[in-house]
């Protein structure tokens, strides 16, 4: 490895997105909140789709493996944030910087195919809803959301192996509120022009070939759900289909916003807030988007909170 000696004796520092100004502290408060409702609202859905048997399809377990991405992604960076913005010590050692490049990696990874996998769920069954339960078998179900987070920490493993070449002799102070790689690529004093191609390699194929399976898949969706004669069938179709396509814009409009552009024309602003966005924001979302509209979600929590009533 090529890191230098004092790379492994300093600490990175952390440069955050608050200050101590009321503005900011109100605007901390506010991420804190969203975090939490991020925290049980995924919480919550899986546990859910985990107790009750009619939720217990492909589709739900899919919407489960994404509620458990989202609330790793979200533990992943904003307890760290808090604990330097409430402590004031902003440092985070080279092993947790580490940690975070690849969880935060893979996760995003995972969330990229599972997002493509979730799309070729909904294809099936609008598309061949009588072949549903032997095209989409549990068998094939597991094997594919697997595969996601297998591909997932391939994705973080290559990233974070990249990372640990780089040598890093300057500053230390990283203009995120967490250790983020295109971050990372200003600090350091090695030629990173072969690791920015790598990244954008990386980006097509995480995120560019998924998202055209979503396309795809969607387009034959949105043909079949015109055709069909049932009102009811297509207004339950085109809901199911707008949830998940809600998300898919805004993971991937953001994703490919971070990590597909040249350096040369990075803003640390811009990049914290799209950041933010889609490492906390999305992760609270989420949930809400396919709870809101879903029925079989909004009866599964009234038939728990029904249990629990029952049992005072």
């Amino acid at each position: 490895m090529k890191w230098e000696n004092q790379t492994f004796n300093a600490d990175f520092i952390l440069m955050g997105i608050f200050s101590y100004t009321p503005t900011h502290i109100f605007l901390f408060s506010l991420v804190l909140g969203i975090f939490t409702m991020a925290l049980l609202a995924n919480t919550l859905m899986v546990l859910l789709i985990y107790l009750d048997s009619r939720l217990h399809t492909p589709m739900y377990f899919l919407l489960s493996q994404l509620s458990l991405m989202d609330l790793m992604l979200v533990c992943t960076t904003v307890p760290k944030m808090a604990h330097s913005f409430l402590s004031g010590r902003k440092s985070i050692s080279v092993a947790g910087c580490e940690a975070q490049i690849f969880l935060y990696v893979s996760l995003l990874g995972a969330e990229c195919f599972l997002l493509a996998v979730m799309a070729y769920d909904r294809y099936v069954a609008i598309c061949y809803p009588l072949q549903y339960f032997n095209l989409m078998n549990w068998k094939l179900c597991g094997l594919m959301a697997a595969s996601s987070w297998f591909l997932g920490a391939f994705d973080g493993i290559v990233e974070l192996a990249a990372t640990l070449s780089f040598s890093y002799c300057g500053s230390r102070e990283i203009a995120q509120f967490f250790c983020d790689v295109p971050a990372l690529l200003h600090l350091s004093c090695t030629d990173t022009s072969t690791f920015e191609t790598l990244i954008f390699i990386c980006c097509v194929v995480m995120l560019l070939f998924p998202l055209s399976l979503i396309i795809i898949s969607y387009t034959r969706v949105i043909i079949t759900i015109i055709r069909m004669g049932s009102g009811e069938g297509r207004h339950k179709a085109f809901t199911t289909c707008t949830s998940h396509l809600i998300v898919v814009g805004m993971y991937y409009g953001a994703a490919m916003f971070i990590y597909m552009r040249p350096n040369s024309n990075r803003s640390p602003t811009q990049d914290k807030m799209v950041s933010t966005f889609y490492t906390i924001f999305t992760p609270m979302l989420n949930p809400l988007i396919y709870s809101l509209r879903n029925k079989d979600v909004a009866k599964a929590f009234s038939k728990v909170l029904g249990n629990r009533k029952s049992r005072e």
